[in-house]
């Protein structure tokens, strides 16, 4: 079994959709959830499938980065999954982790990313730049926000869309099929990363 940790801020959706894809059922195990918040409500749904959930951070209570990094050797994890998760990771996992940790984004980079373009705020500048369409992106995370090496993005039309509420929620439809899409190439060693370019077989 592929081994995954899933690092979340918020409502877990795109954890859901993890651990509800068909074609990740016998091929991905998810050994760990992992927030920033003590009160993630992400963490729910792992504790529903009886997942270990962890909080990491500079708080009473909360493992270090170093700390998780050690469990994460110890459980053997393959890939660390950002699924809304809005922290900066700190460089010093990111190289102990190289080219193992992808994180999925609700735009199209590389425009509309970086510090502060997350969640509803990256919906609204999209919306308001008037962008005919939208979409999900997967990218390696490096040393700063949503500079990564893009695997895969796909695409969707927003040029009726209504509002900024509306144009998110047809990207989170996207993001859904996305991201276990990304995974499972991880999973069947289907991603391969070249000097400039990241490869995904069919």
């Amino acid at each position: 079994m592929f081994s995954l940790a899933v690092f979340v801020s918020g409502r877990g959706s795109n954890l859901n959709s993890i651990l509800n894809a068909p074609k990740l059922r016998n091929l991905i195990e998810v050994k760990a959830v992992v927030s920033n918040k003590a009160d993630c409500q992400a963490f729910d749904i792992a504790k529903n499938h009886f997942i270990p959930v962890y909080n990491v951070g500079y708080k009473e209570g909360f493992l270090s980065f170093d700390e998780l990094g050690n469990l994460f050797y110890s459980l053997k994890i393959d890939l660390i999954v950002l699924a809304g998760f809005l922290k900066l990771i700190p460089d010093s996992f990111v190289k102990s982790f190289k080219n193992k940790i992808i994180n999925i984004h609700p735009a199209l980079l590389p425009s509309f990313g970086g510090n502060g373009m997350y969640g509803m705020n990256v919906h609204k500048a999209v919306f308001d730049a008037s962008a005919q369409i939208s979409g999900a992106s997967v990218h390696f995370v490096d040393e700063t926000y949503d500079t990564g090496k893009i695997i895969a993005q796909r695409c969707v039309d927003i040029s009726d869309a209504q509002s900024h509420e509306e144009l998110a929620e047809r990207v989170l439809k996207i993001e859904h099929q996305l991201l276990p899409f990304v995974i499972e190439k991880f999973a069947l060693g289907k991603v391969f990363v070249d000097k400039t370019r990241v490869r995904v077989l069919n």
